[in-house]
């Protein structure tokens, strides 16, 4: 998707890399704008929307987080995809980037495919992303109408771009209708209200929509992914909350809190920011054991579906890949109350 039109602006204090950084996307295609700090780098952003911006994370004066920052925070910047170019590993850096907007990450030594891929990962997820712009600007315009015609729309559209998700995965559209119930019943079982139980109903099946923009080579492999896929595989988290994140809508606020952390563990060895215990959000927490639950009871191309009484026992009692540990305990004791619920609501509706 890549569109010649598009704009980079390259922002780093190396000229070295300013000028080979330069040289690979102009030859991708795109019009190329460079900045070597960060108050000149806000500047030009401020003058012109860029499509994408790559940002140096350790700068002297204004570093690639305040830059990043500050983009996020300006009305007419704050849509601009960041991936940050780092040499920076540790959670606590990542953890930093991603509350400061940042969407992705290139670590240094830079590898050419790999930065050609996530740049057009995030233009692509950009188009998306400004149509559901649109359609979150033609409804906000009778948001006041509240009518039951407008709702059932809004969540319409949430159930096509699931539905377009789906198409590049083996996942089904049965297994998105079973987690929006699974989802609903541990929020009744935790004894969260109303409103929060029937947002997570429609937000939860939102939570792979990320993986619309990885490879279909990836995505469709049959056997274990290398390591190199793996960490292509799982920027899908990132990508899922960039796509949903700039809505206001509830439905979509909560899709991007999933999207982003449905994959972090209580005991912080999930991903993408290695996050521990309440500091995942509870959504997030309730959607893990629950996409785990649907996951261990599907047949996949490269696995045998297990039966309801095998999935509880690797749930609740552990294996090799899966421990008690990696679930909120009070989340782990809400599934084990709710088990006849998640029997019955995957018998009926099956693959």
């Amino acid at each position: 998707m890549t569109d010649r039109k598009s704009s980079v602006l390259i922002v780093d204090d190396d000229e070295s890399i300013l000028l080979l950084l330069r040289k690979w996307m102009q030859s991708d295609g795109y019009v190329v704008e460079l900045a070597d700090n960060g108050v000149a780098a806000v500047a030009k952003a401020d003058a012109r929307s860029h499509d994408v911006v790559l940002l140096d994370a350790m700068m002297p004066e204004m570093d690639g987080f305040q830059v990043a920052e500050t983009l996020k925070a300006a009305e007419h910047t704050r849509t601009m995809p960041i991936i940050m170019v780092t040499a920076l590993e540790d959670p606590k850096s990542k953890l930093r980037a991603l509350q400061a907007g940042v969407q992705e990450f290139v670590s240094k030594p830079i590898d050419r495919n790999e930065l050609s891929l996530r740049v057009r990962n995030v233009l692509m997820l950009k188009q998306y992303n400004n149509l559901l712009a649109d359609q979150n600007r033609v409804l906000e315009q009778r948001v006041e109408e509240r009518s039951r015609q407008v709702i059932e729309s809004y969540r319409e559209t949430i159930t096509t771009l699931c539905r377009a998700a789906g198409y590049k995965d083996q996942e089904t559209g049965n297994h998105i209708q079973r987690i929006s119930y699974y989802t609903e019943d541990i929020a009744h079982a935790l004894g969260m209200d109303h409103s929060f139980c029937e947002t997570i109903h429609y937000a939860s099946p939102m939570h792979d929509i990320g993986k619309i923009a990885i490879p279909d080579a990836i995505l469709t492999k049959r056997g274990p992914l290398n390591p190199e896929e793996w960490e292509v595989m799982k920027t899908h988290a990132g990508l899922g909350a960039q796509l949903l994140g700039d809505g206001d809508s509830p439905y979509l606020c909560m899709g991007a809190e999933i999207a982003l952390h449905h994959h972090e563990r209580w005991d912080g060895s999930g991903y993408p920011a290695g996050l521990k215990g309440e500091a995942i959000p509870i959504s997030a927490r309730i959607m893990n054991i629950c996409d785990q639950y649907d996951a261990l009871r599907s047949k996949r191309p490269y696995k045998q579906a297990l039966t309801h009484e095998e999935a509880v026992e690797i749930l609740t009692v552990g294996n090799e890949r899966t421990m008690p540990a990696h679930f909120d305990p009070d989340v782990l004791e809400a599934f084990r109350h709710s088990l006849e619920r998640f029997r019955d609501i995957f018998e009926s509706i099956r693959d």
